[in-house]
């Protein structure tokens, strides 16, 4: 059974993921000396390109472990040690803030994005994403739609009140892939494991193998809002330091070149 498969692979990739960034997280926070990023999977080019930018310019490191939202956000509550969390949403952060696991005063809302249907580059879909549009018949007669899971990553989250907005989620529900987060969602379409899928912008512009079919209207799903916060456990002198180095004009362009909104 495919699917079976698949999903058991999935699942296994992720869990030895989730393995090996808590592993690399509680080593760096142990030796007290690299700053520790628990950040959404969404953000891994630009906040790659603007650590090491960091580096470059004052001689201090950073590790950072990439997954969905959720899974960080649980890893958090489970005691993983780490200085900064920074959410693809905000109600995963509020999770965590409930739990007094973060410091209140260094909350910020950082980023926005936006969510695309995508297909493969090589792909003749030409949809136009309006309410009713015929999202299923673009799927073919057993394609699936790539997404996070509806119920926990952020990106599936909007992805499927986008959906229901437009009027056709009751058509695709039982056609959808749900990855464990956004880029698994990415990779699927990439690899022509799936047709189209629902992924943020920012994650298209980082696969040449994907092309955008067409973006979600704003109104469409709750604002896309990347809050970003110091975590309650954190004692490393540098990691509020590279908090404000992220809002300052020189790692802007990182984000914005993938497509983020640097929110002021």
């Amino acid at each position: 059974m495919p699917g079976t498969r698949r999903s058991f692979v999935s699942a296994f990739g992720v869990a030895a993921f989730l393995v090996t960034s808590g592993g690399i997280a509680r080593q760096a926070f142990a030796q007290g000396k690299d700053v520790v990023i628990l950040a959404a999977a969404s953000l891994r080019n630009a906040l790659d390109e603007a650590s090491a930018d960091w580096a470059r310019k004052t001689g201090k490191t950073t590790r950072v472990s990439y997954a969905s939202s959720s899974a960080l956000a649980r890893q958090i509550e489970g005691g993983i040690p780490a200085d900064i969390f920074i959410s693809a949403d905000v109600p995963w952060m509020d999770y965590v803030a409930e739990r007094k696991l973060i410091k209140p005063a260094s909350r910020s809302d950082y980023l926005g994005n936006q969510i695309v249907l995508i297909a493969s580059k090589n792909s003749k879909t030409d949809l136009r994403v309006d309410k009713g549009f015929n999202l299923r018949g673009a799927l073919g007669n057993d394609g699936r739609l790539a997404m996070g899971s509806v119920e926990a990553v952020p990106a599936g989250k909007y992805g499927k009140a986008a959906l229901e907005y437009l009027g056709v989620w009751p058509s695709v529900a039982d056609r959808v892939a749900q990855a464990e987060n956004v880029r698994m969602a990415l990779t699927l379409v990439s690899r022509g494991e799936a047709p189209l899928g629902i992924v943020y912008k920012t994650d298209a512009a980082s696969d040449p193998s994907v092309r955008i079919v067409g973006a979600f209207p704003a109104d469409s799903h709750p604002a896309i809002i990347y809050p970003m916060a110091l975590l309650s456990t954190s004692t490393n002198p540098d990691a509020q330091a590279f908090a404000d180095y992220l809002k300052t004009p020189a790692a802007r362009p990182f984000f914005e070149k993938q497509g983020f909104t640097v929110l002021k």
